[in-house]
């Protein structure tokens, strides 16, 4: 479910939850609602807000520094896959073959991952395939000399680290909210808002006050959603350090 079902489902049920609080405003006798009732309902209102707003906090924080180690990992692949063709631009012609499967990798997987044609996973999966590939091509140059006996040690390390990054990559790969927390959370937001409802004042101030707050609460959903999901969506990480290797690789 992508992020933006999943924060008009929190919206929906959060300005359902201040609907109920207004009809049970209605039915329940006036007797029901005196001012220890209002000051017991607002206490228990904070304290919810207060563990609600917690939660979100903490879940914002997280998702932002995953996506954030993300997209320091895709400049160390960016990075390492320029100094990996270096290394093979320096070994010689006979390195031209590793070097053209390299570059296709690169820029098929790129296009894979940030254009949404493929799955995050798929995509990544794919990648690691490639580099396998790569690393049994570097294994079966033949050097002739010391230095390029250093050029395919030093390849075959890059290529390594190249793989060990990407399954970083993956494990972080679309990652989301787990259900269980996730109806857990909004449970506790209708209950604030139901609680809106059943104290706020029966005018166009007062609802809109309600639907902006809901809209906010829905918005941090929405931010935490897509941090989670680095390689698609508005909040995307940046392809630019892949495409600055695949221009240096095009030189």
């Amino acid at each position: 479910m992508n992020a933006l079902a999943v924060t008009l489902i929190v919206l929906a049920c959060v300005l359902s939850g201040a609907a109920l609080g207004m009809v049970l405003r209605k039915l329940l006798p006036a007797d029901r609602l005196s001012e220890e009732t209002k000051d017991l309902i607002k206490l228990g209102t904070a304290l919810l807000s207060t563990l609600t707003a917690l939660v979100l906090g903490l879940l914002i924080t997280s998702s932002k520094s995953s996506a954030d180690v993300t997209a320091d990992e895709i400049k160390q692949i960016a990075a390492k896959i320029i100094q990996l063709d270096r290394n093979l631009r320096h070994y010689g012609p006979e390195a031209n073959e590793v070097r053209d499967l390299l570059r296709r990798m690169v820029t098929t997987n790129t296009d894979m991952l940030w254009t949404g044609a493929t799955p995050v996973r798929s995509a990544l999966a794919q990648g690691g395939a490639n580099i396998e590939e790569i690393q049994e091509k570097l294994r079966a140059l033949a050097p002739n000399n010391d230095a390029r006996r250093w050029l395919q040690t030093h390849a075959l390390q890059i290529a390594t680290e190249v793989e060990q990054v990407r399954w970083l990559a993956l494990e972080r790969s679309e990652k989301s909210i787990s259900i269980p927390f996730l109806v857990v959370l909004v449970l506790w937001l209708a209950v604030i808002f139901a609680c809106f409802g059943l104290l706020a004042p029966r005018h166009g101030i007062a609802y809109a006050v309600i639907f902006a707050c809901a809209l906010s609460v829905s918005g941090a959903i929405f931010l935490i959603e897509e941090l989670n999901q680095p390689f698609a969506g508005l909040l995307k990480i940046s392809d630019a350090p892949m495409r600055h290797a695949i221009a240096e690789m095009n030189q």
